[in-house]
């Protein structure tokens, strides 16, 4: 263990966000900080505010679901977390050079750690605590939030001095996209609208280049981000847009579920494991060709309202193996992140949007060089690495996450049967 604080590195005003809502929140100093952590806990207030006009009730009850965590649990977590590597680390000057145990301190609420410490709290067991209510989780949520933005104050404005306030902020953004995610799946009514469907354009052609994938600058990454990786890519053609529902009709119509040929072994456990078969992605009525015109017609429940569909509109709640069956059946293939994150950066004057769904690609995630751990996810669902080599790869963002999560270089990850989340995908030429 490191026997002092690191120094860190000083961060001038080159590339320093001027928003709490920018891509470039990772090397955001304290004042900014400040105010985003505010409205981070702010937001979070408001998901639970609308749980709680949505269920009638300030306990939250909701039916135990796979992927669902009760609602109470992940509140209380919030606060818990930032607390616990924050307000109770004595050796957070460290930033990701923390020892895993640190030295802490006791938590505001003595029952803390039962309730919302994943370690003592495992999925199976959140169910049957007796967890405070609405009232109490709000007040906690506040009183850990008030402890945050007091140390922040003294803290030293370096990478490594400000590393756990990024990483508390960007956790509750996460933890406010799984809320979101969660109330889709349990149909409660949040309001959150559609984006519109973007203009769609005709495929685009990229050269060849070489492009370094991974995050080696000053600020905060996540564990998957670290690390650096040189590939020459070749000349390739990348869809402008994500698949959208007219395209995916096209292929449900076709037979496409029932066509094993299209289908990885994998794809064909998973399609025989459904337990109402699987004729279209989650969350679908009805889909197949409209009876008046042309395209496609979809029915699909969204924050529990059966809304029809736009043609253009991005085809969700994919899984990895859907996506890949669909890429076979057009005869093309998923677009690997190398090429995805160069359209990203290179053809977005040029309809390459990247912030309408979290994108799977082709490959597992796999660690690059000069991979490096952390000290806080290890054996937490954002740990990557029992993911290497099975987990796939997502781009881009989602409906549901916060503007400051939007960044070309972010790289997330979900194993292949995963689509509760607002997944989509897009596709390569062979």
């Amino acid at each position: 263990m490191p026997s002092s604080p690191p120094s860190g590195t000083p961060f001038g005003a080159a590339g320093l966000p001027h928003s709490i809502d920018s891509p470039e929140m990772r090397r955001a100093g304290r004042e900014l900080l400040s105010l985003a952590l505010i409205d981070a806990r702010n937001h979070t207030l408001h998901l639970l505010s609308l749980y709680e006009q949505a269920l009638g009730s300030s306990m939250l009850p909701v039916p135990r679901l796979q992927g669902i965590d009760p609602p109470l649990w992940l509140a209380g977590h919030i606060g818990w977390f930032a607390e616990w590597w924050i307000a109770r680390n004595t050796q957070r000057a460290f930033g990701a050079d923390c020892p895993v145990r640190p030295t802490r301190l006791a938590a505001i609420e003595p029952e803390a750690d039962g309730w919302w410490n994943p370690a003592q709290a495992e999925p199976k067991q959140r169910w049957s605590l007796e967890l405070p209510d609405l009232a109490s989780t709000k007040a906690y949520l506040l009183d850990t939030l008030e402890s945050t933005l007091e140390l922040l104050e003294h803290a030293v404005e370096t990478d490594a001095g400000l590393y756990f306030y990024r990483l508390a902020l960007f956790h509750e953004d996460l933890r406010g996209e799984q809320l979101v995610v969660m109330a889709q799946t349990l149909g409660l009514p949040l309001g959150i609208e559609a984006r519109p469907a973007p203009v769609e354009h005709e495929p685009l052609l990229l050269p060849a280049t070489a492009w370094t994938l991974g995050f080696d600058e000053p600020g905060f990454a996540f564990a998957q981000e670290r690390g650096q990786c040189t590939l020459e890519v070749p000349e390739f053609e990348i869809d402008a847009q994500p698949v959208t529902w007219s395209q995916y009709v096209e292929f449900v119509d076709d037979g496409g579920y029932d066509r094993e040929a299209l289908w990885l072994p994998g794809g064909l456990a998973w399609l025989a494991a459904q337990t109402e078969g699987r004729r279209g992605p989650r969350h679908v009525e009805q889909i197949g060709a409209a009876r008046r015109g042309s395209g496609g017609s979809v029915l699909q429940q969204r924050f529990g309202r059966p809304m029809r569909a736009a043609g253009n509109q991005s085809a969700v709640h994919v899984s990895w193996w859907e996506a890949d069956a669909w890429a076979r059946w057009a005869g093309r293939r998923l677009a690997t992140e190398v090429e995805w994150e160069i359209a990203a950066h290179h053809a977005a004057r040029r309809g390459f949007r990247w912030a309408d769904v979290h994108e799977w690609t082709a490959g597992t995630l796999q660690p690059w060089p000069d991979f490096r751990a952390d000290p806080w996810s290890a054996g937490t669902e954002f740990d990557p690495q029992p993911a290497f080599g099975t987990a796939r790869v997502l781009r881009g963002a989602s409906v549901a996450t916060r503007a400051r999560l939007r960044s070309p270089r972010r790289r997330g990850f979900a194993w292949p049967e995963r689509d509760d989340g607002f997944f989509g995908f897009r596709t390569c030429a062979l």
